[in-house]
C-alpha cells in the first residue's frame, strides 16, 4: 500500500476533478479503496499522557467526534483542496456554518456588511438573532460598490457576500470587495454555495473566507445537511473553537456521502449549467413570461463580470411570470416531472416560490429590497432532459 505521504505530495499540482476523487484520502491498514466510514463517537488512547497531549492539542489525533473523525476530516481536506484553502472545518448544516463564523469572529457592539440578496434563512439569521446579541448589520446591493465602502463603520468586523445571489442571480465582484476590506481590514467572507469551487474560487480573488452549503451540489443528490467553512487555517481554527464547544459538528455519515458526491462535482455543474443557460434563453422567448434572471444571459447586468470570475454561470435561474402569487402557483401546480420543493443543487430539477417559501420569513419591506415579488418563481435546473424540463414548464405557462 502506498504511503499516505507518497498520495499527497502526488497530488500537489493535481487538477480540480482529481482533486474531487482523491484527495484527503489517508487508507487505513486495512487498505479500503473507497473512503471508510468511521461510526465512532469516541476514541481510545494508548495512555493517560497521551489522552492529555490529545485533549490539549500537544499532539494531533483523534479527541471526540464532536471535534475529529476520520472521515469528516478526509471531507475538509478534500473540500479545501478544491477551494485552494489551507484548512476547512465541515458543519451540521450550511446556515450552521455561517453561524459557526459569525459566533467566531462578532462580539456584542460589532458591526457587519451583508449583502442584500441573500438566503432568505441569512437575513433571519443576521436581522433577527444577531442582532439579539447586540450585533447590527447593514444590508446593501450586492453590485453597488461604492455602497458597500460607505456601510463600514470603525465597528466594521466583516462583510459577508452571497455571489450569485439566491434566487435573481445577482453578481459581485469579489476581488473589487476583497481589494476593499484589505484596506478597511475587515474580514470578507463569500458564500460559494450556487458556484462551487468547479466555478468559482472566492479565495483566489481575495476573499479570506468561504462557506458552502454542503446539502446542496457538494451533495447533488438531495440526501443529507452540512455544511463547511474554508480557509486560511489562522481563521478556520478560529471556527472550530466554536464548533468544538458548541456542536453544530458534521456527522461522518453525511460526511461519507458528500465525499461520494464530491467525486462528480465538476462534471455535474458543467451540465447543470448546460441546462440552464437553455431553459434561460427559452423562458425569454416565452410569452407569459415576463422577465428572467440568470446571468448566463447577455442582458443580465452582472453577465460580463460573471464570464470573468466564474467559469460557468451554474444551475440557478428565476423569472417572473405576467400577473401575481395566482399566476405563479398556477405555473408550478401545474408541473408534473420538476420537483416542488425549496432545495437546491440537487439531481432533479426543483422549483418553488421563493416570497412564501425560501424567502416566506422576511417583511414586506425586506421582500421589495430583494426583489422577491410574488410573481416570481425559482428553478434549479437539474441532469434530466432539457427538452422534458421545458415541456413541463409549458404547462403552466400556457395555462396563465
Amino acid at each position: 500500500m502506498k504511503p499516505a505521504d507518497d498520495i499527497d505530495n502526488s497530488l500537489a499540482e493535481a487538477g480540480l476533478d482529481t482533486l474531487a476523487v482523491r484527495a484527503g484520502q489517508h487508507r487505513s491498514a486495512e487498505g479500503e479503496h473507497s473512503e471508510a466510514l468511521f461510526l465512532t463517537s469516541s476514541y481510545v488512547f494508548a495512555s493517560a499522557a497521551e489522552a492529555a497531549a490529545r485533549f490539549s492539542g500537544d499532539q494531533p489525533g483523534n479527541v471526540y467526534s464532536r471535534y475529529t473523525n476520520p472521515t469528516v476530516r478526509t471531507f475538509e481536506e478534500r473540500i479545501a483542496a478544491l477551494e485552494g484553502a489551507e484548512q476547512a472545518v465541515a458543519t451540521s448544516s450550511g446556515m450552521a456554518a455561517i453561524l459557526s463564523t459569525c459566533m467566531a469572529f462578532l462580539k456584542s457592539g460589532d458591526h457587519l456588511v451583508c449583502s442584500r440578496d441573500v438566503f432568505g434563512t441569512t437575513t433571519v439569521l443576521l436581522d433577527k438573532y444577531l442582532s439579539k446579541m447586540g450585533v447590527e448589520t447593514t444590508f446593501v446591493p450586492v453590485a453597488d460598490l461604492a455602497l458597500w465602502e460607505q456601510s463600514i463603520r470603525p465597528e466594521t468586523k466583516l462583510l459577508f457576500l452571497e455571489t450569485p445571489s439566491n434566487p435573481l442571480c445577482e453578481v459581485a465582484d469579489i476581488a473589487a470587495l476583497a481589494k476593499l476590506a484589505r484596506a478597511q481590514d475587515v474580514l470578507f467572507i463569500v458564500d460559494n454555495c450556487l458556484c462551487t469551487p468547479a466555478l468559482q474560487k472566492p479565495l483566489a480573488l481575495g476573499a479570506d473566507l468561504v462557506v458552502h452549503s454542503a446539502t446542496k451540489y457538494l451533495d447533488g443528490q438531495g440526501r443529507c445537511l452540512g455544511g463547511v467553512v474554508c480557509g486560511r487555517s489562522e481563521l478556520v481554527n478560529e471556527v472550530l473553537s466554536f464548533i468544538r464547544s458548541a456542536g453544530p459538528t458534521m456527522s461522518p455519515f453525511n460526511a461519507w456521502v458528500f465525499l461520494k458526491g464530491l467525486e462528480t462535482l465538476r462534471l455535474r455543474m458543467d451540465a447543470h449549467s448546460a441546462n440552464a443557460q437553455q431553459l434561460a434563453e427559452w423562458l425569454q422567448q416565452q410569452p407569459a413570461v415576463e422577465q428572467v434572471f440568470y446571468a448566463g444571459l447577455p442582458d443580465h447586468p452582472g453577465h460580463q463580470l460573471a464570464a470573468r470570475q466564474q467559469r460557468g454561470f451554474g444551475g440557478v435561474l428565476s423569472f417572473r411570470v405576467r400577473g401575481g402569487r395566482e399566476q405563479a402557483w398556477k405555473v408550478i401546480d401545474s408541473t408534473r416531472i420538476l420537483s416542488l420543493t425549496a432545495n437546491l443543487g440537487d439531481a432533479k430539477t426543483t422549483i418553488v416560490h421563493p416570497a412564501t417559501t425560501t424567502h416566506g420569513r422576511l417583511n414586506d419591506q425586506q421582500k421589495k429590497a430583494s426583489g422577491i415579488t410574488e410573481n416570481l418563481i425559482r428553478v434549479a435546473v437539474g441532469l434530466e432532459d432539457i427538452e422534458d424540463i421545458k415541456n413541463d414548464l409549458l404547462h403552466g405557462l400556457t395555462a396563465i
